[in-house]
């Protein structure tokens, strides 16, 4: 084994000397009995609290009716008892920050009495109020350095929960986050208000249908999130600096072997693996988040699981969730799981494929076409409404999911590029054709496929194909939202898809009313106003493939936006069409959504600098001391080959190649070092530009000649984990 590396050891201990850590549990259990018991649930509460209280308490929760504030001693106690008996000995108001991570202060029940003792205490206040420091989260201007005051307030449509560990457990109880002088500084906030004002639109334009829903009172908008992510063995992970500190790597030469053959998509699961997966899905489902698929990805090492739908608010708070018990479950199998949207060059990122709808309290999706959708005038006017809303708003679209990590993967072969656009499939294409020409005669029907052996049963064949390349899909009764990036938090995609689609329906139950008040058909009516949308908004319906070099000329010859990167989005949250959107239906006022696009270009900064920095120190200190000596080893080698009296052409060859590529390599760096002491001027803004224009060329430039000496250099010499290593040993 060489003097310089113990490279192979690491291999063999990631492949052989794995254990589960702590006390192995049995994790096969009936999901009905286990399903929600560390949540302050429906059941929980229905057998804990007065009757009274446990329905002024769901008035809240279902109808959205004002907290009774005199009834939060009565919730905290019956709360505080139930998470005793589960083994807590503290709480935590558990919120999200505009970090797009959560955020916890753990307090004690424990309080000391006159007598000298202690009791478990936790009052109504300590529910409903906490105080953190506002000033040491993102905020965006709102909330100086010396204006600290913030305040957490409890959400109880979002069940509180145990959190357990191996010495205790915590109580955590959802809330919002908000200054001292009221704005939002969280994720939650704006997407509640954006719930609203949908509910209230979908209501306005329900009552348009003949009274059939006379008895639903409020509209949901759901969410079921696919979260992918990548699994490494520690072993690489910890010898790997960039993953570390910036959570993708900064270095690494193609590998022979990636995803060329297409054998890990749906593969069978290692055995490992299965277990880790097995154990997230068991924690997941005690916190009441309803796992229901896993496989694995299309990019070795990669995998999915995905939860099936609740209401938006729920399936956020749930989403943070589970990315949490992914990160610190891995660690108990010797592994670490990769949430970056881009872990690795050259195969498939990570998206969160955000699947969205809309449903009332009775249970009725508003996105289901049923079997004769041309006949289905609601389903067709809320279809409508979301296409009318991604056409007018397709920029600020792109801006919720903008940031440095999923500038690497959209656009990619595995993403959807960074132009918005709608598939809608051959069936509903052809009846919103027929809707523009005249009027909607038929569907195209299913049918069945034969697969030509009897034994074998003839499959229902849908009516329309899918599309992996479309950033927002119809997949049969809700809308894919495929650009979300796999770190990212849902909430803010979530909050600009609520609100401008409450902002199209209230326009076309506008048009609608106007159009009856003009003493029109209800049904000629409808039909104006859904010919007006499809004829005005076409342009955003594209069925082919996304990818091609021809869809992106297209694209531009229909006028819809490009934004290939973070800072050209963000940019967007600037127009004034945004900003009158937010505050018309009250989700952000003019301060927070400044804040917000502030956040977005300060934290673009961060993280590029952080890269950059990370890029030069490895350069500097592991690759370029890796290469020298080398070239000390060929230099000996050709000076002792020498006085043997041989000419060793082909060595003193190699001594020269790799030579002119550290020289290559030093050149590179050296830019990257003088970029990197060049913030680009004194502003966010500036900064964040430069980061851009000048450090990512200047790293790309580095990780392009470092690649080049990754496959010049004996494998006992190079000093990182390679991506054969760390995407195939499982």
């Amino acid at each position: 084994m060489s003097k310089y590396s113990s490279r192979r050891h690491d291999v063999l201990a990631a492949a052989k000397s794995w254990s589960v850590r702590g006390t192995p549990q049995q994790l096969t259990a009936d999901i009905n009995s286990i399903f929600g018991e560390h949540t302050f649930n429906m059941e929980v509460m229905r057998e804990k609290l007065p009757k009274e209280v446990f329905q002024s308490l769901l008035a809240t929760i279902d109808k959205g009716q004002p907290l009774d504030p005199k009834l939060a001693d009565v919730v905290a106690l019956a709360m505080k008892e139930w998470a005793v008996e589960h083994g807590a000995t503290h709480f935590t108001h558990w919120f999200q920050p505009l970090t797009g991570l959560t955020a916890e202060k753990h307090d004690s029940f424990v309080t000391p009495n006159v007598g000298g003792g202690a009791v478990a205490k936790f009052s109504g206040k300590d529910l409903i109020q906490g105080e953190p420091d506002a000033s040491s989260f993102p905020s965006g201007g709102i909330r100086a350095t010396f204006e600290a005051r913030g305040y957490t307030a409890w959400d109880p449509t979002s069940p509180a929960f145990i959190i357990k560990n191996h010495h205790g457990a915590t109580l955590s109880i959802p809330t919002a986050f908000a200054s001292w002088t009221g704005e939002a500084l969280d994720h939650k906030i704006p997407l509640l208000r954006s719930m609203e004002a949908l509910s209230q639109q979908a209501l306005r334009a329900l009552r348009l249908f003949d009274g059939l829903h006379a008895n639903v009172h409020k509209v949901y908008t759901t969410v079921g999130s696919e979260q992918e992510y990548f699994l490494i063995d520690e072993e690489f992970f910890y010898r790997r600096p960039d993953l570390v500190t910036t959570g993708r790597t900064l270095f690494g030469a193609k590998p022979p072997r990636g995803q060329e053959l297409e054998d890990h998509y749906f593969g069978s699961i290692p055995e490992r693996v299965l277990a880790y997966m097995t154990d997230v899905e068991y924690q997941s489902y005690r916190l009441g988040v309803p796992v229901k698929t896993r496989h694995n990805e299309v990019a070795p090492g990669q995998y999915e699981i995905a939860p099936i739908f609740e209401n938006s608010n729920i399936a956020a708070d749930h989403q943070q969730i589970m990315m949490q018990i992914m990160k610190n479950t891995a660690r108990k199998y010797g592994l670490v799981c990769l949430l970056h949207e881009k872990p690795f060059a050259g195969i498939n990122g990570s998206g969160k494929h955000n699947n969205w709808s809309m449903s009332t309290d009775t249970g009725m999706n508003l996105l289901e076409p049923g079997e004769t959708p041309h006949d289905n005038m609601q389903f067709l006017f809320f279809c409508a409404a979301v296409i009318k809303a991604v056409d007018n708003y397709q920029d600020l679209l792109r801006a919720s999911v903008a940031s440095a990590a999923n500038d690497h993967r959209l656009g990619a072969n595995e993403a959807p590029p960074a132009i918005i656009s709608i598939f809608l499939g051959e069936q509903l294409t052809d009846i919103f054709n027929q809707i523009e020409k005249g009027k909607p005669e038929s569907s195209k029907s299913k049918d069945l496929l034969g697969l030509g052996t009897p034994v074998l049963p003839h499959l229902p064949r849908h009516a329309g194909d899918r599309n992996r390349t479309s950033p927002f899909a119809f997949t049969g009764n809700k809308f894919e939202f495929r650009a979300v990036g796999a770190s990212q938090s849902i909430s803010f995609p979530n909050t600009v898809l609520n609100t401008i689609v409450a902002a199209a329906i209230d326009e076309l139950t506008g048009a609608v009313e106007a159009n009856l008040k003009a003493k029109m058909p209800f049904e000629q009516a409808l039909h104006a106003v859904l010919k007006d949308v499809i004829s005005k908004h076409k342009r955003i319906v594209f069925n082919g493939d996304n990818y091609t070099a021809e869809w992106h000329q297209e694209a531009e010859k229909r006028g819809l936006f490009n934004l290939r990167n973070t800072l050209a989005a963000v940019e967007r949250l600037h127009d004034p069409k945004t900003m009158k959107l937010f505050e018309k239906y009250r989700v952000l006022n003019e301060r927070e959504l400044e804040a917000r696009a502030e956040i977005f270009f300060d934290q673009y900064f961060k993280t590029v600098n952080i890269e950059a920095e990370t890029s030069a120190m490895m350069a500097q200190t592991m690759i370029l001391p890796a290469a020298i000596r080398y070239l000390h080893d060929l230099a000996t080698t050709v000076n002792a080959i020498k006085q043997g009296g041989v000419h060793p052409a082909g060595v003193v060859q190699t001594l020269s190649e790799v030579s002119n590529l550290v020289d290559e390599f030093k050149s590179a760096l050296d830019r990257l070092l003088e970029v990197n002491a060049d913030l680009g001027g004194d502003t966010v803004h500036e900064k964040a530009y430069h980061m851009r224009d000048k450090v990512l060329p200047a790293m790309n430039a580095v990780r392009a000649a470092a690649a080049k000496l990754e496959k010049a250099l004996p494998d006992d010499h190079w000093p990182l984990p390679v991506y054969s290593e760390m995407l195939f040993v499982k």
